[in-house]
């Protein structure tokens, strides 16, 4: 079963080689990687989309919160959150299908990022069913070339992280403690 993992890290080198070592050691397929620099510098936001037995999910949260630099690990999978991901598709098609192809487009929330006399590219954002949707019918229109990100995902409840400063654990590496409020 797929699992959306939410990671707050320490922007620092390794961080996005230690999470992805731990997942790779243990035999899980990650199916989607994005990681980015959060409002402070300091820190990024992954979200991992992975393949793990639902019996493991708590074990890999556990897991993923005991790496140096991770500073919290959140399931998403059943929490109440936000999932998108982003879509590129390039079609190349027929003048006489080409308004046709705009107007699934629009059905589907997409916009038009570039034309040429050949065909569009047209970007769409949304959850991973939905884009999946988006590519089956723009396929039926002509040729398509597909580029896709993997997920972002926000998490909708209301709690707060209250960071303390790094603490020494064994091993002489300095992880820091965190508590949810």
């Amino acid at each position: 079963m797929l699992q959306v993992i939410s990671l707050l890290l320490e922007n620092k080198p390794g961080a996005l080689m230690r999470v992805t070592g731990l997942l790779t050691q243990r035999g899980y397929n990650i199916e989607s990687l994005t990681v980015a620099r959060t409002l402070d510098p300091e820190l990024s936001r992954m979200t991992i989309v992975v393949d793990v037995d639902p019996a493991l999910r708590q074990q890999v949260i556990k897991q993923m919160n005991r790496l140096i630099n991770v500073l919290q690990a959140t399931d998403l999978t059943e929490s109440p959150a936000v999932v998108r991901e982003l879509v590129l598709v390039r079609i190349r098609t027929a003048q006489d299908t080409r308004t046709a192809v705009l107007k699934e487009a629009e059905i589907f929330g997409g916009r038009v990022a570039d034309s040429s006399t050949e065909g569009f590219a047209i970007e769409a954002t949304g959850d991973p069913e939905k884009l999946n949707e988006f590519i089956s019918v723009m396929r039926s229109y002509g040729e398509i070339d597909v580029t896709r990100s993997g997920a972002l995902a926000i998490a909708l409840d209301n709690k707060k992280l209250r960071l303390q400063p790094p603490v020494l654990t064994k091993g002489g590496g300095n992880k820091v403690e965190e508590k949810v409020v």
